[in-house]
């Protein structure tokens, strides 16, 4: 048993190891993989990969509302992100065409959104990290609001998993179920919201909606269970996460798109190694 002078000398080791921003971008990239592949395993089921874009869209409007209010990011973007994607949701239901809405309200949430920020006096800000992320710049604190974002996703998807799975697969059967698809439904947009706003400075508002759908649908061909679809595209965010830094260290490539990268090309690997596997 450690005396308390190592457990010290131990737990400033670990602090210092955090000071190295590569680290703080891997375990940020990590993170955000981990909250978004199991919401994106339901994103690809429902074919709700658009609904994903305009709530991340929304988030820049949040930054601007986070800028204006003297706010945090998260709680900014956090507020707008749960706006839009129940906005989205109530109109959705009342006759509106979800294609059509989707492409509205993105657009609009994201220009409104970029003049909003434009205009705000005496703060300087590149709109481009909200844009397209700066994991590179991701603080100590950044870390810890996303692990705990990515760590309450976890847990809101394993306590209802049971419930999204049913009403995804077969509405009706959830109803006998006793269960609300309507209820899961805003479980869903609560996960997503949240996702949002831990990945913004990660990815960026434009390639989030990237990074939720890419891994899961890379391992939909080549995977046999719900279960071993969310946990394999867990892999594959953490991985594509992990290379995609690589990727940008050594070549001077943007990180975010970097990150989107790799995650697009396990996508084009697993259907290749699906097809072959179905002509033999």
């Amino acid at each position: 048993m450690g005396t308390p002078a190592t457990t010290t000398i131990s737990i400033t080791k670990a602090t210092d190891m955090f000071d190295d921003f590569l680290v703080r971008a891997i375990f940020a990239g990590i993170g955000v993989a981990l909250a978004a592949a199991p919401l994106g395993c339901f994103v690809v089921w429902r074919r709700m990969a658009y609904f994903g874009d305009a709530t991340a869209h929304a988030a820049i409007l949040g930054v601007a509302f986070s800028l204006a209010f003297g706010l945090s990011i998260f709680i900014g973007t956090l507020t707008v992100a749960l706006a839009m994607a129940l906005t989205v949701t109530t109109l959705a239901g009342r006759g509106y065409a979800m294609d059509t809405l989707l492409g509205v309200l993105a657009h609009s949430a994201l220009a409104f959104g970029l003049v909003a920020v434009s205009l705000q006096q005496g703060i300087r800000i590149d709109p481009m990290s909200y844009l397209f992320g700066d994991i590179l710049a991701v603080s100590k604190s950044d870390l810890v609001v996303i692990w705990l974002g990515a760590i309450g996703v976890v847990a809101l998807m394993i306590w209802r998993w049971q419930g999204l799975l049913t009403s995804t697969l077969n509405p009706d059967l959830a109803y006998a179920s006793g269960i609300d698809p309507k209820r899961e439904q805003l479980v869903l947009t609560i996960g997503l919201a949240v996702v949002v706003a831990v990945a913004i400075k990660v990815v960026g508002a434009l390639l989030i909606g990237a990074l939720i759908v890419i891994p899961a649908a890379a391992t939909r061909a080549v995977t046999r269970s719900p279960e071993a679809m969310a946990a394999s595209a867990a892999l594959v965010g953490a991985a594509s996460a992990c290379g995609g830094l690589w990727l940008s260290y050594t070549m001077d490539t943007p990180a975010g798109p970097s990150i989107v990268c790799v995650a697009a090309m396990f996508f084009a690997a697993t259907n290749l190694v699906a097809r072959i596997g179905l002509t033999r």
